[in-house]
């Protein structure tokens, strides 16, 4: 919280970087990464928190470049292809700072990269389909609960920051 001549004014921050899907595709990420924690969100989905632990855990080399994600070490899309197998699983990140911020997400399935990366930058408007993280979250099997979109659906806003979603 910041103050000033004013009074208080409230500055709010957003950040996430997750692995998220369904809890039995999940339970390969966490089998074989040891750092993963697999955190239950409502409708049988799970997220898993990309923190520095498990981005140092699973860099292996290799171009993440085109992908264009923030946070996602090289080679860690052959990861994502592989644990797809069991089921589809979104990689998604937000930031947003004083309600201006960006996201993007990709989704992985049968092992293959069936959805983006797609992403919402500052100052571009929300597609009809929703944000990149509400569109990943609708393949990966999130359905919208009345006025909540995926996002809202599953819960995504409980924590600020990755780490947070640690137990």
């Amino acid at each position: 919280m910041l103050e000033g001549n004013c009074g208080k004014i409230t500055v709010v921050g957003y950040s996430l970087e997750a692995i998220v899907g369904p809890t039995a595709a999940l339970s390969l990420v966490a089998r074989d990464v040891v750092s993963a924690v697999v955190v239950p969100l409502r409708q049988g989905m799970g997220l898993v928190p990309v923190t520095d632990r498990l981005v140092d855990e699973v860099a292996g080399g290799g171009s993440a470049a085109s992908l264009g994600f923030w946070r996602f070490p090289g080679g860690f899309d052959r990861l994502l292809r592989g644990w797809s197998g069991a089921g589809p699983l979104a990689y998604v990140e937000a930031e947003f700072f004083g309600g201006v911020g960006s996201q993007r997400a990709a989704v992985w399935s049968g092992g293959a990269l069936v959805f983006g990366p797609v992403a919402l930058g500052e100052g571009q408007l929300v597609p009809v389909d929703g944000t990149p993280i509400s569109q990943a979250l609708a393949w990966v099997g999130v359905t919208r609960e009345g006025v909540h979109d995926e996002f809202d659906s599953v819960d995504l806003g409980r924590h600020r920051h990755t780490e947070d979603w640690l137990p």
